[in-house]
């Protein structure tokens, strides 16, 4: 029965429904217009780059952070700590602090003045070329700790005989890391893969406070387009139709990505 909601509210991409009058059946116009509109090609295409580009780097930083405070450091429960604070915090929040420190006169300029390099100063978030890189910052540097703390639990399985025996054995460090530590955080891997694709092609939040979209439909993704188009111009079926596009995606994407992980768990 809970899925009656959501199916019944797929009928209006169907239709030309603004939210007041009777809904006129439209057939698939509103997918070919999404398919036709420039706008809407570009948002798939960047919520694709942000997608894969979160996915890659989250996994990364955060194996790389959980690595290095999985060893013996006197103040690794309090970087851990202060890795993740950012994954509580609201995203909205985080954007629009992240949003001043990337404006002109704010702290990531006067930095790169500070060191010398007053020729790369710009305003980044009204920069096209930029504009998009800067909310992958955003997004990486508040669930890459996530990520972090999900690793950290997959190395607590790892057991330190088979370190020590590799060691005995002559294994340099990378030999130790690819037969040994990433083979067993394979399930980890799967679980954060997931998490962050899925959350990858849904991102909104961060997009929303810190560009809106901008400039020049820059940084616009399906989600934020769903917004656009349902409650700024009141097209609700049309963006009912950017919904529906954007659940199909993230479905078979999520899906897949859990299908091949799961093949490659067995294969190791």
């Amino acid at each position: 029965m809970h899925f009656l909601a959501p199916l019944s509210g797929g009928v209006y991409a169907f239709t030309d429904w603004d939210g007041f009058n009777t809904a006129t059946f439209i057939g698939w116009d509103n997918f070919r217009e999404i398919m036709d509109s420039s706008v809407q090609r570009g948002a798939l295409l960047h919520t694709f780059v942000l997608a894969g580009s979160y996915l890659v780097l989250v996994n990364v930083v955060g194996l790389v952070l959980a690595l290095a405070l999985n060893r013996t450091l006197k103040s690794r429960n309090f970087l851990r700590m202060v890795f993740f604070a950012p994954a509580v915090l609201s995203p909205l929040a985080v954007s629009y602090i992240w949003q001043y420190m990337f404006t002109y006169d704010g702290a990531i300029n006067r930095m790169l003045g500070g060191i010398g390099l007053d020729g790369l100063r710009r305003e980044w978030l009204g920069d096209p070329s930029t504009a998009i890189w800067c909310v992958l910052v955003v997004m990486v540097w508040q669930h890459a700790g996530q990520a972090m703390i999900i690793y950290l639990a997959g190395l607590q399985g790892v057991a330190d005989e088979l370190e020590e025996a590799a060691v005995i054995d002559g294994a340099r460090l990378w030999m130790r890391l690819r037969r040994i530590t990433l083979p067993l955080l394979a399930p980890a891997f799967t679980i954060v893969s997931t998490l962050m694709l899925i959350s990858g092609l849904r991102v909104f939040d961060q997009v929303f406070a810190l560009t809106g979209g901008g400039p020049v439909y820059s940084t616009e993704t399906l989600a934020t387009q769903v917004y656009q188009q349902t409650f700024v111009e009141g097209r609700f079926g049309f963006g009912a139709s950017i919904a529906m596009v954007m659940t199909v995606l993230i479905s078979i994407l999520g899906i897949a990505n859990m299908m091949y992980q799961r093949s490659r768990e067995r294969r190791l």
